[in-house]
């Protein structure tokens, strides 16, 4: 069940365009997977997805003519195992694949899945060259990103840069939380779970074994939050202190809006705005589980900000490409890029509109998860030229190769107290 579990979601990406941790969650719940069945089949699907263009690369040179979607998905999913899980023995991933071709209504295809896969597993120790070595069309392949998506990174950091970009993009992501300093003390929290310092700001952690942590003691007593280390020096760039009306533009799922408020000693008030209810009630919840008494949840669309200009601070990590968080959410790197052209349009909206919500003498952090300079100094130094009542203070982006960080652009603009 766990193979035709990766298989399904596969499908429904393929077919829908659908991200894939909401159908993995929709179809690991319909399949009532347990919870050793729900990992297996997690770590097939987002393998499979993180390396595709490289299986498919291999696929080709063993499999003849055209193949049908399903059965791509299905010698995709084998080869996988064959080529990137150690611990699964070769014969049972053959054995498995033509087993899923019989589940799936494809039977007819199980002598292709099984000669196909025979040889990729006869041939692992052998496998052909990606060629091009050197060239973004080699790194596309060998690192399964899009080739524009390469051509892009390629100019912004030149080859080697790129390459390691990518190759971070397809390594594990560490899980970070961030200590209530209001309840614990960041020794006291990594004693009690086993995590260390992230080494970079202080109270940040990182899990060595990520487990059921959310079940946990110090979870369920609001002892620490998740986010991670780029998103937290976010809060740090802004500066937050106690007594200051702050506006979290685009709240959700509440990171930002949470750091703010430890900073603030729970002193103050931060408005956490976002689009959607739903995930508001996230916010809320996760608020009165680390006890912060602040934070005041409000619904609104930020592009459409119409209050009073007397917030100290606003911070804005609006909507984008989130090519900075590759390693964890693998299907982002096919995002169309016509979809993402259209990004830094709905980014300029939100940032002139929450300008108006800042105070002279007050503060916009803007930040987003991706690398892309169209959505982040294309965006500020615009607003910058049509608002001349800002100025720019910091701006940083950080890397997953050179930082350890999810990928994150930082720019603190400042509005004056008077032109």
């Amino acid at each position: 069940m766990p193979r035709k579990t990766a298989l399904e979601a596969l499908e429904r990406c393929r077919r829908n365009g659908a991200w894939s941790g909401q159908v993995l969650t929709a179809l690991t719940q319909k399949n009532n997977l347990e919870k050793r069945d729900a990992a297996l089949a997690a770590f097939l699907f987002y393998g499979t997805l993180q390396n595709m263009a490289l299986l498919d690369f291999y696929l080709a040179a063993f499999a003849r003519g055209k193949l049908e979607p399903k059965v791509r998905d299905i010698l995709r999913l084998g080869a996988y195992q064959i080529l990137f899980m150690d611990r699964v023995p070769d014969h049972a991933a053959v054995s498995e694949s033509v087993e899923l071709c019989r589940k799936t209504g494809f039977s007819r295809a199980g002598g292709l899945v099984n000669a196909v896969l025979r040889r990729v597993a006869e041939n692992k120790a052998n496998l052909p060259e990606v060629p091009g070595k050197g060239t973004a069309a080699y790194l596309s392949v060998q690192y399964s990103h899009p080739l524009w998506l390469v051509e892009e990174l390629t100019a912004v950091r030149g080859m080697d840069g790129a390459e390691a970009v990518l190759r971070a993009d397809n390594e594990p992501a560490p899980i970070t939380i961030q200590t209530n300093t209001l309840k614990t003390t960041p020794e006291a929290l990594a004693g009690a779970l086993s995590a260390e310092s992230c080494g970079v700001i202080e109270g940040c952690l990182t899990l060595h074994d990520a487990g059921e942590f959310t079940q946990s003691d110090a979870f369920r007593k609001g002892l620490f939050y998740v986010q991670d280390t780029a998103a937290r020096l976010a809060v740090c760039l802004a500066d937050p202190k106690s007594g200051m009306h702050v506006l979290d533009a685009c709240a959700a799922p509440g990171g930002k809006s949470f750091a703010c408020a430890i900073a603030m000693k729970d002193q103050g008030e931060v408005v956490s705005r976002d689009i959607s209810v739903s995930k508001l009630k996230l916010v809320h919840e996760g608020a009165e589980r680390l006890g912060l008494s602040i934070i005041r949840c409000e619904a609104g669309d930020a592009k459409k900000y119409t209050g009073a200009d007397d917030f100290d601070l606003v911070l804005a990590d609006v909507p984008c490409s989130g090519l900075g968080v590759i390693r964890k959410k693998p299907d982002i790197r096919y995002r169309s890029r016509d979809e993402l052209n259209k990004l830094p349009i709905l980014q300029s909206e939100i940032l002139d509109s929450i300008s108006h919500a800042v105070k002279p003498g007050g503060a916009i952090v803007y930040s987003t998860c991706t690398w892309r300079t169209a959505e982040n100094a294309g965006v500020t130094d615009a607003f910058l030229q049509d608002h001349p009542q800002f100025i720019k203070e910091e701006e940083r982006t950080l890397w997953p190769d050179l930082d350890g960080t999810d990928g994150f652009y930082l720019c603190r603009m400042r509005r004056k107290k008077s032109i």
